[in-house]
């Protein structure tokens, strides 16, 4: 995941030819999406609004979210023993992407930016959660584009 050797051999039903699929670029979105989702997570909990299980008795979108933890895990795992390539992570980041967005962003959000800006006594706290939450959204667009781009430059060349 982290650099390339010497092994470029294509796996049957793989989306790479190796591991250089993934490179440095795209491992360092991958891990920055993943701060700015612990982030947004913690900032949930702090602000007190729109948490669910484990912290409340209800399942709320929260704890949906929550699940992909799980899936960078065994993304990571998978992508270290070079069974999975970038377009694992193509498919999870958009996903991702097209899930935080439509959730707080738009006519059909249900936890838009307000939500956020409300429970801070601080307006500039406030401001801070929201503009983290703009730097997960701009990271995930950027670790799906690359991600894209990666994938299809590797398929190309193993073809």
């Amino acid at each position: 995941m982290y650099g390339t050797s010497g092994n470029t051999r294509h796996r049957r039903g793989s989306d790479h030819p190796g591991p250089t699929s993934v490179d440095t670029r795209l491992s360092v979105l991958i891990v920055l999406a993943t701060v700015f989702g612990i982030g947004h997570h913690l900032d949930h909990i702090v602000r007190g609004n729109h948490v669910g299980w484990p912290l409340i008795p209800e399942i709320t979108v929260f704890t949906y979210t929550l699940l992909i933890y799980p899936l960078l895990v065994i993304g990571l795992y998978l992508t270290l023993t070079e069974r999975v390539g970038a377009g694992y992570w193509a498919v999870l980041l958009g996903t991702l992407l097209l899930v935080v967005t439509v959730v707080h962003f738009g006519p059909w959000a249900i936890e838009p930016p307000a939500d956020i800006l409300g429970p801070y006594e601080n307006v500039y706290v406030g401001y801070g959660a929201v503009a983290w939450l703009l730097g997960f959204v701009g990271t995930l667009l950027a670790g799906t584009v690359y991600s894209v781009h990666r994938w299809r430059c590797t398929r190309s060349t193993a073809s």
